[in-house]
């Protein structure tokens, strides 16, 4: 198993969320400003239906958030961001964490860590996650670059060396052609390397469930906490979080399981039941 690198690294996930167990509920914002399906006028229905999730998954007892920009399709590549995203994206944080006690990270699409970064910073929120932190690959964007040395420069420049760093080893949607002569241990070393806090481990699309493999190839190449990105369910919980230390969840605590729509509440109280009955097994 692989070091920490940088020693005294601590458990991000444990320090965040108080648990190594963690549930991350989705927040998929509206169409902000700038974006084709933006549909005027202020934040505020794009705030109000972000606070129906919100008050879903607290109700539902996550353990946290990531708020995203998800209805800004076609996404567009990191350094064509617009100001007018940067600033929705943290006017609408701002004031969700004003409602809510629970932890809040940051993804601006597409792969967007500067942007997401000074979200975080000015929000005042303890995490982003990443899609494409080291390496590349070809997206649905066009060509996706590793972010990592400027990313990590930037987070320095404006103070934000508590803001931790959640980083997807094989990002969903996208060809990985360009790195298939890397393995996936060589992979995670690689994420390691340039100091992420959190691996994390996806499927192939949005809802796709994480394959088993894919998952333990990356636990047992690190001592860093490693989440899932896509497909927990219920149904599967059990056997995924025996493996990690956590998931990010969305499509399936949805009405009807699809990611555009409002969380479900009982959907998340279902997950939730047993995720809570795994840790008290375990004696977490």
């Amino acid at each position: 198993m692989a070091s920490t690198i940088f020693p005294g690294k601590s458990n991000a996930i444990i320090d965040i969320f108080k648990t190594d167990k963690a549930v991350i509920g989705m927040v998929h914002l509206k169409a902000l400003p700038g974006a084709p399906h933006f549909g005027g006028g202020n934040l505020d229905a794009i705030y109000d239906f972000a606070m129906k999730d919100v008050r879903a998954l607290e109700e539902g007892k996550v353990d946290g958030l990531i708020i995203e920009n998800a209805w800004d399709i076609p996404f567009m590549k990191p350094d064509d961001i617009g100001l007018e995203t940067v600033a929705a994206l943290t006017a609408l944080t701002v004031r969700i964490k004003q409602q809510t006690d629970l932890p809040i990270g940051i993804n601006c699409l597409a792969n967007a860590v500067i942007p997401s970064l000074a979200v975080a910073k000015s929000a005042d929120v303890p995490f982003v996650r990443v899609n494409q932190w080291v390496n590349g690959y070809v997206a649905n964007e066009g060509f996706m670059e590793g972010i990592a040395g400027k990313a990590m420069r930037y987070r320095s420049s404006i103070k934000g060396d508590t803001i931790k760093i959640f980083a997807d080893v094989h990002v969903k949607h996208g060809s990985h052609s360009i790195v298939a002569d890397r393995s996936l241990a060589e992979q995670t070393h690689d994420n390691i390397f340039f100091d992420t806090d959190v691996l994390i481990a996806t499927g192939n699309r949005t809802g796709d469930e994480t394959p088993t493999q894919e998952i333990e190839g990356i636990k047992n190449h690190t001592d860093l906490p490693v989440i899932v990105g896509s497909g927990m369910t219920k149904d599967n919980a059990e056997k995924i979080l025996s493996l990690c230390n956590g998931c990010i969840v969305g499509s399936s605590i949805k009405y009807d399981g699809l990611w555009w729509n409002n969380v479900d509440p009982a959907r998340v109280k279902a997950l939730m039941e047993v995720v809570i009955a795994l840790r008290e097994k375990e004696g977490r």
